[in-house]
Order: structure tokens, then sequence, then C-alpha cells
């Protein structure tokens, strides 16, 4: 039985965590097998260039309330969707459709790399991956 309260258990990893490096490296290899296979498929590096913010448009929810933002913006930056895409791409051979889930996969492996995490509804600053932001700046400064 866990002696944390239920708020406390929705808080992300101490900073310095092996955890957090865990999460990083992971990120470091979606990003680089993505782009490695991306080669593979022989479709134009000006796609890649191009399509690669493509995720973060996102963060045009956060001009609205923040919890239905971090929603928003987790669809888009979850592997879920990208998985699904590449799937469909394998199975309805569509393989116009691979080159853009491995960008899309490979965006969000350097976001992962970066720290920039899946958010939590209490703002932008605060992700799965610890804060960020004015967030973070303001967790240092109160000692947190």
């Amino acid at each position: 039985m866990s002696t944390a309260s239920p708020s406390a258990q929705l808080l992300p990893p101490p900073r310095g965590s092996s955890l957090l490096l865990l999460l990083r490296l992971e990120g470091l290899m979606v990003a680089a097998v993505t782009a490695v296979a991306y080669t593979r498929t022989g479709a134009s590096w000006w796609l890649f260039a191009a399509l690669w913010l493509a995720p973060d448009l996102s963060l045009l929810g956060y001009l609205g309330r923040p919890c239905r933002a971090a929603r928003i913006y987790n669809v888009f930056h979850s592997y879920f969707v990208p998985g699904v895409l590449g799937l469909s791409a394998f199975l309805l051979h569509a393989h116009n459709l691979l080159p853009v889930a491995l960008i899309w996969a490979n965006h969000i492996g350097v976001d992962r790399l970066l720290g920039y995490g899946l958010k939590y509804g209490a703002g932008f600053g605060w992700t799965h991956l610890g804060r960020i932001g004015a967030a973070k700046r303001d967790a240092i400064t109160a000692g947190l």
C-alpha cells in the first residue's frame, strides 16, 4: 500500500533521476532509428524539413484552456498516432504514409530527448519528464 498522496503520485520523477535519463535515451534511440528508416524510404529531405514541426501546431491549443490544450498536445505528441499511421502504410500498401509517420515519430523522439514530455493539465510547463520553462524556474526558486 502506497503512503504517498494521489497528487504526489502524478508528479514527474525528481531531477537527476535515472528514469529521466532512460526516457531521454529512449527519445534519442527513436530519433536515430526513425531518421535511418526515413533515409531508406527514399523520400525527400525537403518533405522531412517541411513536416518536422507540424506536430507543434498543437501548441495553438494553449491559446485556450490549459487542460484542453494539454490533451490536444498529448494526442499529437504520443507515439500512438504515428504508430497507427506507419502500420496503416504497411497494411494498406500506402507507402506514401510511411515517411510522414517516421517524421512524426522523429519529432516526438527529439522532443523527449530535449525534455519536452507529455503535458499535465496544470499548464505547458508541467510534463511527465519534469518541469520546463517558467514552471521549472519557479520550482527552482521555491527550492522544489
